[in-house]
C-alpha cells in the first residue's frame, strides 16, 4: 500500500510539471546575393583549366590562363595572353579552391524561375534563373542596370548554338552575370556570350566565339578556337545573404521561483533577430532580441502560449510556436503507518522504548499489578491461617 501510494504521487507530480513546445516545422530558407559572386583569386584569370588547356589558332585572352592540378597547357603561341600563365603553380592552385567556393555559392543561391531550358527571345530582368540543361538558340536580353545581378543554374550542361547573342542594357555588367553549369560547357562558333562560366568538368569555345567574362573549370578541359575572351575588371564582390530559419528544439520547464533560462535558436546570415510575434511568455521572464534568450524568473504558475518570429531583412522570415508549463514543485507523497501484523511492535513496547507513558495504558497497568499482589496477600494469609 505503501508504494503504491508513492508511486500515484510520483506520477501526479511528473505530468503536473511536463513542459511542451510545438516544434517548427522545416523552414525553406532563401539565399541571396546583392552583388557579383566573389571569385576570390580565380577574378584576374580569363581561362582556369584543371586537366588541360588547348588553343587553336590566334586566341586573345585578355586576363590571366592558369592550369591546376594537371600541366599540359598547348597553342600559346599562336594564343595570345594579355596577363599571366599560371602553368601549376600555387597561385592556379589557389584559384581553383576560390573557383570551388564560388561555384558553391552560386549553387546555393534560391532560384527566382525554375524549369528554364531554352533561353532564346527572353529578356530576363536580374535574378536567378535554373533548369536541366540550358541553351540558347538565338537572341538573349539581359536588362537591368549596373548593380544588377544574374546568376544561370544548369543542374547539366550548357549549349550555346552557333551564332547566339547575348545582350546586356541599361548599363549592366559582364561582372555580374555568372553561369553555374552542373557539368560541361559548348559556346558553339560565332556566339557573343557574356558572363563567367564556372562549369564542374569541361568548357568548350567553337571558331571564333567571343567572350566577355570567364571560363573557368573545376575538374576538366578548356578547349579554344580562335576566341577573344576578355575578363571583367573592377568587379567588387556581393555579400551573400541566407533567410532565417529557427532549429533550437522543446524548451525546458519552470518553477515559481526559480532561475529560468532558454535559447531560441536560428540560422541565418546576417544573424537574425528575434521578437515574441503573438501570445506571451510566462510572467517574469523577457527575450533578447539580439541573442534569442529567455531568462528571468516565473512568478505564476500556468501554460503559455506564444510565437517568436526571426528576421534578417531577407525574406521569408520564420515563425515557431511554443508552449512553456510553469507547474509548482510537487507536494511529497504521504507516508501510510505500517499495518499490524508480523513484526509490528506493540504500542506499548514503543512507548517504553520512547520513555513516553500513555496515561491510561499506564493507569490499568498499574491496577492490575495491585490486584495481583493483593490476591498474592490474600491467598499467604489464608494459608497461615490453616496451619495455625
Amino acid at each position: 500500500m505503501v508504494q503504491h501510494s508513492r508511486r500515484v504521487a510520483t506520477l501526479a507530480a511528473t505530468v503536473g510539471i511536463l513542459a511542451v513546445a510545438l516544434l517548427p516545422s522545416a523552414a525553406h530558407a532563401d539565399t541571396t546575393i546583392d552583388g557579383p559572386i566573389d571569385l576570390g583569386t580565380a577574378a584576374p584569370f580569363s581561362v582556369l583549366g584543371a586537366s588541360t588547356v588547348t588553343n587553336t589558332g590566334p586566341s586573345v585572352l585578355n586576363g590571366d590562363l592558369g592550369l591546376s592540378p594537371q600541366t599540359s597547357i598547348t597553342g600559346f603561341p599562336p594564343g595570345i595572353v594579355n596577363g599571366t600563365i599560371h602553368p601549376t603553380d600555387a597561385v592556379a592552385a589557389q584559384a581553383q579552391i576560390d573557383l570551388t567556393t564560388a561555384y558553391n555559392v552560386a549553387a546555393s543561391l534560391s532560384p527566382t524561375a525554375t524549369g528554364l531550358g531554352d533561353l532564346v527571345g527572353q529578356s530576363l530582368t536580374p535574378g536567378v534563373y535554373s533548369g536541366g540543361a540550358l541553351s540558347l538558340t538565338g537572341a538573349l536580353t539581359l536588362a537591368g542596370t549596373a548593380e544588377s545581378v544574374w546568376v544561370f543554374q544548369a543542374a547539366s550542361t550548357l549549349t550555346i548554338a552557333t551564332g547566339s547573342i547575348i545582350t546586356i542594357t541599361g548599363g549592366a555588367s559582364a561582372c555580374n552575370v555568372f553561369w553555374q553549369i552542373g557539368s560541361s560547357a559548348t559556346i558553339q562558333g560565332g556566339a557573343q556570350f557574356v558572363g563567367t562560366v564556372m562549369a564542374a568538368e569541361s568548357i568548350t569555345a567553337e571558331t571564333a566565339a567571343t567572350i566577355a567574362g570567364r571560363l573557368l573549370a573545376s575538374n576538366g578541359a578548356v578547349t579554344l578556337d580562335t576566341n577573344t575572351i576578355t575578363a571583367p575588371e573592377g568587379c567588387e564582390p556581393g555579400t551573400v545573404s541566407t533567410s532565417p530559419t529557427i532549429t533550437s528544439e522543446a524548451p525546458p520547464l519552470g518553477t515559481p521561483g526559480d532561475d529560468y533560462s532558454y535559447t531560441v535558436t536560428a540560422s541565418g546570415t546576417p544573424a537574425p533577430s528575434f521578437t515574441v510575434s503573438s501570445g506571451s511568455l510566462p510572467s517574469g521572464l523577457t527575450l533578447d532580441a539580439a541573442t534569442g534568450a529567455i531568462t528571468g524568473v516565473p512568478t505564476t504558475p500556468g501554460d503559455y502560449d506564444f510565437d517568436v518570429t526571426v528576421s534578417n531583412g531577407t525574406a521569408p522570415d520564420d515563425t515557431a510556436s511554443y508552449t512553456v508549463t510553469i507547474a509548482a514543485a510537487a507536494s511529497p507523497a504521504p507516508v501510510a503507518s505500517p499495518s499490524a501484523g508480523a513484526g509490528a511492535v506493540p504500542a506499548g513496547a514503543r512507548l517504553a522504548e520512547s520513555g513516553v507513558v500513555n496515561a491510561p495504558t499506564g493507569i490499568v497497568s498499574l491496577a492490575l499489578i495491585s490486584l495481583g499482589l493483593a490476591f498474592v496477600f490474600f491467598a499467604r494469609h489464608r494459608v497461615a491461617r490453616r496451619r495455625g
